[in-house]
């Protein structure tokens, strides 16, 4: 981190100029100066001397802050095939182990099916986009055809199967994240 690129960035953002910034910290303008150009460092209680001016504090000017990634694209989703289970699972959002929720889509060859996911705290919810799918939840079953839709909380075993004779494919949404 360029510590007087940020402060310049804050200061600017205040509309300051390097002697207002200077004045409210008892500095000179040739220290602001060279500050904002990385040629010298503050002391820690100068630092905080500034920020001060500045209207922030260590913990936040220190923060990183990651701009939050909103459109995924093809290139992002990660793929995996499982030739036992005769399913395809495509990870629609990379890092989605960290959300709060998981989106993926679900491909099940004819005999395909989910491996069961044990009770968990959460919800599940499906959109069945083409074939058909039998949805297992505790010792119940339901048959969704495409356009039909699911949503309960996790809290019995549940998977789905295919036991039709084309390919299913559902967009399947878990809360907390489990594929």
């Amino acid at each position: 981190m360029q510590i007087g690129a940020k402060i310049k960035e804050l200061r600017l953002s205040l509309n300051l100029t390097q002697e207002e910034l200077a004045a409210r910290t008892e500095l000179s303008k040739g220290f602001i100066s060279q500050l904002e150009r990385d040629l010298t460092s503050p002391s820690i209680a100068t630092l905080m001397d500034i920020l001060e001016a500045l209207g922030t504090n260590l913990p936040n000017f220190f923060k990183e802050t990651h701009e939050e990634k909103v459109v995924f694209s093809e290139r992002d989703v990660f793929v995996k095939e499982d030739e036992e289970a005769k399913s395809e699972v495509h990870w629609l959002v990379a890092n989605a182990q960290k959300n709060a929720m998981e989106p993926i889509l679900l491909s099940l060859r004819p005999g395909g099916k989910s491996y069961e996911d044990d009770p968990h705290e959460g919800e599940e919810f499906g959109h069945v986009l083409a074939g058909t799918i039998t949805l297992k939840r505790g010792s119940a079953k339901w048959k969704l055809k495409k356009g039909d839709s699911f949503y309960f909380r996790a809290n019995a075993a549940h998977s789905i199967e295919n036991r039709g004779k084309t390919e299913a494919r559902v967009i399947w949404v878990s809360t907390p994240p489990s594929f």
